[in-house]
Protein backbone atom coordinates (compact mmCIF):
# COMPACT_ATOMS: atom_id res chain seq x y z
CA UNK A 1 0.00 0.00 0.00
CA UNK A 2 1.19 3.90 -0.66
CA UNK A 3 3.19 5.48 1.93
CA UNK A 4 2.98 2.03 3.91
CA UNK A 5 0.08 2.35 4.93
CA UNK A 6 -2.61 -0.09 4.85
CA UNK A 7 -6.68 0.26 3.76
CA UNK A 8 -7.25 0.14 7.53
CA UNK A 9 -5.51 2.60 8.54
CA UNK A 10 -5.80 5.08 5.65
CA UNK A 11 -9.50 4.98 5.58
CA UNK A 12 -9.81 5.12 9.88
CA UNK A 13 -7.71 8.60 9.36
CA UNK A 14 -9.40 9.82 6.74
CA UNK A 15 -13.03 9.38 8.32
CA UNK A 16 -11.59 10.18 11.96
CA UNK A 17 -10.23 13.30 10.17
CA UNK A 18 -13.06 14.65 8.54
CA UNK A 19 -15.60 13.89 11.43
CA UNK A 20 -13.10 16.09 13.41
CA UNK A 21 -13.54 18.96 10.41
CA UNK A 22 -16.75 18.78 9.31
CA UNK A 23 -18.84 21.96 11.24
CA UNK A 24 -15.53 24.33 9.82
CA UNK A 25 -15.32 22.65 7.01
CA UNK A 26 -19.06 23.14 6.07
CA UNK A 27 -18.74 26.59 6.75
CA UNK A 28 -15.60 27.23 5.32
CA UNK A 29 -16.39 25.80 1.86
CA UNK A 30 -20.04 26.95 1.97
CA UNK A 31 -19.48 29.66 -0.80
CA UNK A 32 -16.27 28.22 -2.42
CA UNK A 33 -18.64 26.92 -6.18
CA UNK A 34 -20.24 30.90 -6.47
CA UNK A 35 -17.05 31.86 -6.77
CA UNK A 36 -16.00 29.13 -9.40
CA UNK A 37 -17.52 30.25 -12.45
CA UNK A 38 -16.22 27.41 -14.51
CA UNK A 39 -16.90 24.57 -12.57
CA UNK A 40 -20.26 25.55 -12.02
CA UNK A 41 -20.28 25.89 -16.16
CA UNK A 42 -19.73 21.87 -15.56
CA UNK A 43 -21.69 20.88 -13.51
CA UNK A 44 -24.48 22.50 -15.92
CA UNK A 45 -22.83 20.62 -18.64
CA UNK A 46 -22.84 17.43 -16.81
CA UNK A 47 -26.63 18.06 -15.90
CA UNK A 48 -27.35 18.58 -19.21
CA UNK A 49 -25.76 15.27 -20.63
CA UNK A 50 -27.56 13.07 -17.40
CA UNK A 51 -31.04 15.09 -19.14
CA UNK A 52 -30.10 14.10 -22.53
CA UNK A 53 -30.05 10.79 -21.80
CA UNK A 54 -33.13 10.21 -19.92
CA UNK A 55 -32.46 11.60 -16.79
CA UNK A 56 -32.17 9.44 -13.66
CA UNK A 57 -30.23 8.88 -10.12
CA UNK A 58 -26.93 10.80 -9.80
CA UNK A 59 -24.22 9.59 -6.86
CA UNK A 60 -21.85 12.01 -5.51
CA UNK A 61 -19.32 9.96 -4.04
CA UNK A 62 -17.12 11.40 -1.55
CA UNK A 63 -20.33 14.20 -1.26
CA UNK A 64 -18.68 15.65 2.30
CA UNK A 65 -20.84 17.82 4.05
CA UNK A 66 -23.29 17.42 0.58
CA UNK A 67 -22.66 21.16 -1.42
CA UNK A 68 -22.45 19.38 -4.82
CA UNK A 69 -25.08 17.44 -4.24
CA UNK A 70 -27.37 20.36 -3.06
CA UNK A 71 -26.26 21.92 -6.20
CA UNK A 72 -26.98 18.97 -8.59
CA UNK A 73 -30.61 18.92 -6.99
CA UNK A 74 -30.72 22.72 -8.14
CA UNK A 75 -29.59 21.73 -11.55
CA UNK A 76 -32.78 19.53 -11.51
CA UNK A 77 -30.93 16.05 -10.88
CA UNK A 78 -32.14 13.37 -8.75
CA UNK A 79 -28.59 13.27 -6.57
CA UNK A 80 -27.54 11.92 -3.99
CA UNK A 81 -24.50 11.62 -1.88
CA UNK A 82 -22.49 9.06 -0.62
CA UNK A 83 -19.67 9.80 1.52
CA UNK A 84 -17.09 8.02 4.69
CA UNK A 85 -17.42 10.46 7.51
CA UNK A 86 -20.22 9.93 10.18
CA UNK A 87 -19.89 13.81 10.72
CA UNK A 88 -19.92 14.69 7.38
CA UNK A 89 -22.83 12.85 6.59
CA UNK A 90 -24.68 14.34 9.84
CA UNK A 91 -23.74 18.26 8.59
CA UNK A 92 -25.15 17.09 4.86
CA UNK A 93 -28.60 16.09 6.10
CA UNK A 94 -28.73 19.13 8.57
CA UNK A 95 -27.71 21.18 5.06
CA UNK A 96 -30.03 20.11 2.66
CA UNK A 97 -33.00 18.19 4.73
CA UNK A 98 -35.48 15.89 2.38
CA UNK A 99 -32.11 14.57 0.64
CA UNK A 100 -30.50 11.51 0.64
CA UNK A 101 -27.52 11.02 2.39
CA UNK A 102 -25.64 7.62 2.94
CA UNK A 103 -22.78 6.34 4.64
CA UNK A 104 -20.12 4.60 2.66
CA UNK A 105 -16.78 3.87 1.35
CA UNK A 106 -15.66 4.30 -2.73
CA UNK A 107 -13.33 1.56 -1.92
CA UNK A 108 -16.50 -0.92 -1.38
CA UNK A 109 -19.24 0.98 -3.31
CA UNK A 110 -23.02 -0.36 -1.78
CA UNK A 111 -24.64 0.68 -5.05
CA UNK A 112 -26.60 -2.09 -7.51
CA UNK A 113 -24.81 -2.64 -10.85
CA UNK A 114 -25.91 0.38 -13.67
CA UNK A 115 -28.00 1.47 -10.90
CA UNK A 116 -26.69 5.30 -11.73
CA UNK A 117 -26.98 7.66 -14.94
CA UNK A 118 -24.11 9.42 -13.61
CA UNK A 119 -21.51 9.42 -11.19
CA UNK A 120 -19.05 12.42 -9.62
CA UNK A 121 -16.05 12.38 -7.37
CA UNK A 122 -15.39 16.27 -7.08
CA UNK A 123 -12.05 16.59 -5.53
CA UNK A 124 -13.16 13.12 -3.32
CA UNK A 125 -10.32 11.12 -5.06
CA UNK A 126 -7.79 12.69 -3.31
CA UNK A 127 -7.17 10.93 -0.41
CA UNK A 128 -7.01 8.10 -2.51
CA UNK A 129 -4.03 5.58 -3.00
CA UNK A 130 -2.41 5.22 -6.19
CA UNK A 131 -3.19 1.45 -5.75
CA UNK A 132 -6.06 1.41 -4.87
CA UNK A 133 -7.81 3.45 -8.03
CA UNK A 134 -7.83 0.50 -10.04
CA UNK A 135 -10.65 -1.05 -7.89
CA UNK A 136 -12.39 2.26 -6.93
CA UNK A 137 -12.76 3.12 -10.88
CA UNK A 138 -13.79 -0.47 -11.12
CA UNK A 139 -16.94 0.13 -8.70
CA UNK A 140 -17.82 3.39 -10.23
CA UNK A 141 -17.79 1.42 -13.84
CA UNK A 142 -20.16 -0.83 -12.39
CA UNK A 143 -22.79 1.11 -10.72
CA UNK A 144 -23.03 3.18 -13.46
CA UNK A 145 -25.46 2.36 -16.77
CA UNK A 146 -23.91 1.67 -19.76
CA UNK A 147 -23.29 4.79 -21.81
CA UNK A 148 -22.92 6.47 -18.01
CA UNK A 149 -21.46 9.70 -17.17
CA UNK A 150 -18.65 10.26 -14.82
CA UNK A 151 -17.33 13.56 -13.67
CA UNK A 152 -13.91 13.97 -11.99
CA UNK A 153 -12.27 16.92 -9.51
CA UNK A 154 -8.93 16.63 -8.52
CA UNK A 155 -5.54 18.43 -7.73
CA UNK A 156 -2.71 18.52 -10.42
CA UNK A 157 0.22 17.59 -9.41
CA UNK A 158 3.19 15.22 -8.81
CA UNK A 159 3.83 14.92 -5.06
CA UNK A 160 1.62 13.63 -2.42
CA UNK A 161 2.08 15.29 1.26
CA UNK A 162 0.24 14.67 4.75
CA UNK A 163 -2.40 16.95 5.80
CA UNK A 164 -1.65 17.25 9.65
CA UNK A 165 -4.42 20.30 10.01
CA UNK A 166 -6.98 22.12 8.33
CA UNK A 167 -10.35 23.87 8.41
CA UNK A 168 -9.86 26.38 11.35
CA UNK A 169 -6.82 24.77 12.43
CA UNK A 170 -8.22 21.20 13.78
CA UNK A 171 -6.28 18.25 13.44
CA UNK A 172 -6.04 15.89 10.38
CA UNK A 173 -3.94 12.82 9.23
CA UNK A 174 -4.90 12.27 5.49
CA UNK A 175 -2.46 12.03 2.31
CA UNK A 176 -3.24 14.41 -0.10
CA UNK A 177 -2.41 13.13 -3.64
CA UNK A 178 -1.76 15.36 -6.99
CA UNK A 179 -2.14 13.60 -10.34
CA UNK A 180 -1.73 14.74 -13.72
CA UNK A 181 -3.87 14.34 -16.68
CA UNK A 182 -2.77 11.54 -18.71
CA UNK A 183 -1.72 9.55 -15.47
CA UNK A 184 -5.71 9.52 -14.73
CA UNK A 185 -7.08 9.43 -18.31
CA UNK A 186 -4.58 6.05 -18.15
CA UNK A 187 -6.54 4.46 -15.24
CA UNK A 188 -9.92 5.69 -16.58
CA UNK A 189 -9.14 3.90 -20.14
CA UNK A 190 -7.88 0.70 -18.25
CA UNK A 191 -11.30 0.45 -16.24
CA UNK A 192 -13.55 0.97 -19.38
CA UNK A 193 -14.03 4.49 -19.80
CA UNK A 194 -13.69 6.82 -22.69
CA UNK A 195 -12.57 10.48 -21.64
CA UNK A 196 -14.67 13.52 -23.62
CA UNK A 197 -13.39 16.36 -21.69
CA UNK A 198 -10.36 17.48 -19.73
CA UNK A 199 -9.34 21.22 -18.08
CA UNK A 200 -6.74 22.35 -16.06
CA UNK A 201 -7.66 25.83 -13.93
CA UNK A 202 -6.97 27.77 -11.11
CA UNK A 203 -10.00 28.70 -9.17
CA UNK A 204 -11.43 28.79 -5.44
CA UNK A 205 -11.58 24.93 -5.87
CA UNK A 206 -8.10 24.21 -6.40
CA UNK A 207 -4.88 26.59 -7.09
CA UNK A 208 -4.33 24.17 -10.19
CA UNK A 209 -7.32 21.81 -10.71
CA UNK A 210 -8.50 19.11 -13.21
CA UNK A 211 -11.74 18.06 -14.44
CA UNK A 212 -12.57 15.15 -16.33
CA UNK A 213 -15.76 13.67 -17.91
CA UNK A 214 -15.67 10.41 -19.06
CA UNK A 215 -18.68 8.07 -20.04
CA UNK A 216 -18.55 4.36 -19.34
CA UNK A 217 -17.82 2.21 -22.34
CA UNK A 218 -20.59 -0.88 -23.10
Amino acid sequence: MEMGLNAHDWLADTRTSYDTVAASYAELTRHILDESPVERAVLAQFADLVRSQGGGPVADVGCGTGRITGHLRELELDAFGIDLSPGMIDVARRHHPGVRFDLGSMTDLALADASVTGLVAWYSLIHIPDDEIGPVLAHFRRVLRPGGLLLLGFHVGDESRLKTEGYGGHPMKVYVHRRQHDRTIDWLDEAGFAVETRKTLTSAESKLGGIILARRQP
